[in-house]
Parts: C-alpha cells; structure tokens; sequence
C-alpha cells in the first residue's frame, strides 16, 4: 500500500522551476515532507517558502545532479532531517534547439550528463532505501517525445526515450526480485508551459516556443501526486500527447514526416531572430525562475485545431491521414 503523502518523505530534482516547482506545491497542499533539490539556491528557498506558506515541511540543498555526489549528498539530507524516503522525482532537465551537427558538442553531452545520467545516479540513491524499506516510489518524468520522437531536439530527445528504457527496465528487475510494493512510473507530459523554452540553449537563429496546444505546469503536478496515491507504469499529460502517440503508433512513417513539418513550422517564432545561447546547460540561470514560462494559450489553439493542423499538414506533403 503506498504510504500517505502527508507522512511520506519526498525528494524532487529540479525543483527551482517549471514541473518541478509545480510539484513541489502540489505536494505541499497534502502537508507532505519535502527534500528539494536544484543548482540556483535562491530560487530553492522561494519555492520552500512557498512550500512551507502551504503546510509543507521543507529542506533544500543545492544540487547539480550531473555530479553523482551531489545527489548522494541530496540523499543524506533526506535522511538526516527525515529519517527516511518515500519517493523520489527525477526531474531535472535541460534542452537544446539546434540541428543535429550544429550543437556543441560539450552542451550535447551536458544534457544527457543533466537529464539521463542525473535519473541514473538519482535512482542508484533511492532504490537501496526502499529495498531496505520494502517500499518507495520512483518517480522519472520524461516527455512525449520519448515516445515520438523530433527533431532539432535530438540531444533532448534520446534522453528522455532513454528515460522510458530506464523505468522498463528497472521494473523488469524489481518484478524478478518480487519487490511489489517498490514502484517505478514514468511521466510522459505534452507541451507545458514552463520556462524551459526560455532557458534552452539554442542554435537555430530562431526564437523557440513551445509547440500548441500548451498545458498548465499544475496538470503535470497533479498527476505526478496521482502517482504517489496511485502508482502506474506511464501516464502521458495533455490530449495531445495521447493523439500524438496514437498517430505514431499506428502510422509511423506518416507521422514521423509530418511531425518534422508541424516542429519546423510551430516550434519557433519565425519573426524573430535570435543569437546563438547555451541557456542554462552549462550554468544556472536566475531569470525565469517560476512555475510557468507565460506561454498557456499564446495563440488560443485547442486540441482540436491542432488535429485539423496535422491533417492539413500531411495533405500538403501528399500523404493520407484517417485517425
């Protein structure tokens, strides 16, 4: 049975911002025990005010989880101010814009050193507690990406279809070790309006957006506290991305083609130029530290429209779409 939210203990990467601040005050609302964890100090101890505003117990520690030691470091702390782990949110995530050859190599290899490795060592320090428990709930939010695919993200990307492999695997080996009350979950959000868009690094030339419809940072909180109350293997966030899934999965080769055209034509404000950044990949940004990057409902499009979209898109490039 999954232990209580209000007398569990909860770690949540990359809480400084975007899903993982969202989280952290959902969870607060349940009077929960939370370790929160992120590389700008300052935006952490916002958030914990916040937190604690709510009926939250909190306690932050600056952590870089691309350094396996920092995350051990975010592990002790739990335990010292706690006594012990219930869940653990691997979040923390960074993104680049660019394609394939033009991204540097040194921000190609930090986000997957940041959003695949930081998952790594933070389900290395979480697992031996619930083995020891007997229980915990393992929480990594990928993307629907992980799923579909696209491109000028491609460093992003393979990191969060490298998530999903994780958690099917890691489930794999709990089943073996008849650990049934330790739980893996996956979270596969759509678009959300986060300020990731503005911390991405980008080699485009092109102002990134997120692509529409766009969804609340809170609708992915609330699922990732369903999870602790409900545990499942994925849970995907947003109409969108179930249509996305369906559309990939039944018509891979159509999709695929008219997802590059969709990305290219709706993932960037083509009247405005931008020079060259690496973001917050490399170090940590003080702006855009809040839940949300400003971008729900910046063109008013619903699921609908984008359908209609999409459906536009695949006639334009000659290809037949029935779903």
């Amino acid at each position: 049975m999954p232990r209580p939210i209000h007398s569990s203990v909860i770690v949540i990467t990359g809480a400084s911002s975007g899903i993982g601040r969202a989280t952290a005050l959902e969870f607060a609302k349940h009077n929960a025990k939370l370790v929160l964890g992120a590389r700008y100090e300052a935006a952490l101890r916002e958030v914990a005010e916040d937190c604690q505003q709510l009926g939250g117990e909190v306690v932050v520690v600056r952590t870089d989880v691309t350094y396996e030691s920092d995350i051990q470091a975010l592990t002790r702390r739990a335990i010292e101010a706690f006594g012990r782990l219930d869940v653990w949110v691997n979040n923390a995530a960074v993104s680049v814009f660019g394609r394939f050859e033009k991204v540097p190599m040194e921000v190609f290899r930090r986000v997957m050193e940041t959003n695949l490795f930081g998952y790594i060592y933070g389900a290395r320090a979480a697992l031996p507690h619930f083995r020891d428990q007997g229980n915990g709930n393992l929480i990594n939010v990928s993307s629907v990406v992980g799923v579909t695919g696209q491109p000028y993200t491609i460093p992003y990307t393979i990191s969060k279809y490298a998530i999903r492999g994780l958690s099917d695997s890691l489930r794999m080996e709990l089943y073996l070790d008849n650990a049934s009350d330790i739980h893996v979950c996956t979270v596969l959000p759509g678009s959300i309006d986060t300020p990731i868009f503005q911390h991405a690094a980008n080699y485009t030339g092109r102002q990134v957006k997120p692509m529409t419809p766009v969804y609340p940072a809170k609708q992915v909180a609330e699922a990732i506290v369903g999870l602790v109350e409900k545990p499942q293997r994925e849970v995907l966030v947003g109409q969108a991305a179930y249509l996305q899934t369906l559309q990939k999965t039944l018509l891979p080769e159509v999709f695929e083609r008219m997802m590059a055209r969709q990305v290219d034509q709706d993932h960037f404000l083509d009247y405005k130029s931008v020079p060259e950044t690496d973001g917050n990949v490399l170090e940590s940004m003080e702006d855009y530290t809040g839940v949300s990057g400003n971008w729900l409902d910046t063109d008013g499009r619903t699921t609908s429209d984008v359908w209609d979209m999409a459906k536009q898109t695949a006639q334009k490039i000659g290809l037949p779409i029935s779903i």
